[in-house]
């Protein structure tokens, strides 16, 4: 099968397209013919050497795609060949074929095409995990998301104004401002020509929940913002991994910082994460309320393009790649 490594950490150029045996699913997982797979930042991040595969992992980069169940390993009943699935994975979705456990396994969504479906996992699981399940939001309070035109930004948004949620993003140009504006964002910044927590402050805003993709050089900015018992959850490190936390602002808040990643968790976890996604976030997606947003789609000889698309930023939503 065709399938995307990145033998020698580097640009775009260390990605090749090479022949891989295809997978056999082991007990407890199924087999997809991968239609389309989602690109994502923590790609890029592999590609360049500084997010390595979790022990035992394939090589192949790939952390979502959709496609259609070959095969299912002993012990699965619920998945059966021939459904339309998208899966979330460890790695491997840069491939004509992967194997994946079945929890990380949902059907597609009704409303939206297989290959639209490619891009749904990764967005649709880091905001579910982290926003509502870790960050607790709740009806009526305000979320602050980082990249709001990235394919996280646009699905928390989404979600979050499906929850009743007030939701403040920050962008880099105009027109991903205006584009998260249609999306229902309530507050938009632009961070290279406004400092986000100078415009809240201005406006009496402040966040119950933060979802920063940031890290370090947003830290101090972010806690100011933060409301009583506000949540800070970092789940990036664009803008750096060390920065000086003033504890005392954070204990007058009674606030809390957390970061996490969902790549490494156990197959476990992801799949109870996978299960509440589904539930409640596929029903907004089959009415309408919630679409994911496809920026491109390249096939995946065209993999270095697609990286190039997201390294240079000029994406909104989600950049896909087709088999």
């Amino acid at each position: 099968m065709r399938a995307v490594t990145a033998p020698t950490p580097g640009g775009v150029d260390a990605l090749e397209v090479v022949d891989r045996p295809a997978p056999e699913p082991a007990p407890g997982e199924v087999l997809i013919r991968v239609t389309a797979a989602g690109v994502n930042r923590a790609d890029l991040l592999q590609r360049q050497g500084f997010y390595d595969p979790p022990p035992g992992s394939t090589d192949v980069l790939g952390l979502e795609c959709s496609g259609d169940i070959v095969s299912v390993g002993e012990g699965v009943t619920d998945l059966q060949p021939g459904a339309h699935v998208c899966a979330l994975l460890t790695g491997g979705g840069y491939a004509e074929y992967v194997s994946v456990p079945a929890g990380q396994v949902a059907t597609v969504p009704s409303g939206i095409s297989l290959t639209e479906a490619a891009g749904l996992m990764e967005v649709a699981a880091t905001v579910w995990s982290n926003v509502f399940m870790i960050g607790k939001l709740q009806h009526g309070e305000t979320l602050l998301v980082h990249g709001g035109a990235s394919g996280i930004g646009t699905m928390a948004i989404q979600v979050a104004k499906a929850f009743g949620a007030t939701v403040v993003v920050t962008v880099g140009s105009e027109d991903k401002a205006a584009f998260c504006r249609e999306l229902g964002a309530d507050v938009v910044i632009n961070y290279r020509e406004q400092d986000f927590a100078e415009e809240m402050k201005s406006a009496g805003l402040r966040a119950d929940v933060i979802l920063d993709i940031i890290g370090a050089k947003y830290l101090a900015s972010n806690v100011s913002v933060l409301n009583t018992a506000g949540r800070l959850v970092v789940i990036g490190m664009q803008g750096g991994t060390k920065a000086e936390l003033n504890l005392a602002a954070l204990l007058t808040k009674r606030a809390a910082v957390m970061a996490t990643s969902l790549r490494a968790r156990p197959s476990n976890e992801k799949a109870a994460i996978v299960s509440a996604m589904v539930a409640q976030v596929w029903p907004l997606i089959a009415d309408g309320t919630v679409r994911p947003i496809v920026h491109a789609t390249y096939p995946l000889e065209d993999v270095r393009q697609a990286h190039q698309v997201l390294e240079d930023s000029s994406h909104i939503g989600k950049v896909l790649l087709t088999l």
